[in-house]
């Protein structure tokens, strides 16, 4: 079984930037397709990033595209979530997924695709 541990999150102002980070217990590279969620208080758990083992192919939701950058090195099993110009409605619960099997496409990653989770890392961004 697969275990995924998140790291990175805390306090940041608007407009700062924080770095997620999301380690895992396993070769990263026998997992195709690695993910961000994030769940805010009182809402359902959100897509936000994918991405594609086979290709290195990335997705994004349109509420992160052009400030949030995720990116996998399999060597240390490791992926990675930098979030730039941050605001505070990106404040929530960051949770790392990953899957064997799915390949994302364009969509926002669905929760219900992913078996393997993490425990999540709190962002707070505040001023």
């Amino acid at each position: 079984q697969l275990q995924l541990v998140e790291s990175g999150g805390g306090l940041v102002q608007p407009g700062g930037s924080l770095r997620l980070s999301c380690a895992a217990s396993a070769l990263t590279s026998e997992y195709h397709a690695i993910a961000w969620f994030r769940q805010a208080a009182g809402k359902e758990r959100e897509g936000i990033s994918c991405i594609n083992r086979s290709d290195g192919t990335t997705t994004y939701a349109d509420s992160v595209k052009g400030r949030f950058t995720i990116s996998r090195d399999n060597a240390k099993n490791t992926v990675h979530l930098q979030m730039n110009s941050l605001k505070p409605e990106d404040t929530a619960a960051y949770y790392c997924a990953a899957d064997p099997d799915l390949y994302c496409d364009n969509s926002p990653p669905m929760p219900a695709d992913f078996g393997a989770w993490g425990q999540g890392t709190q962002v707070t961004v505040s001023s």
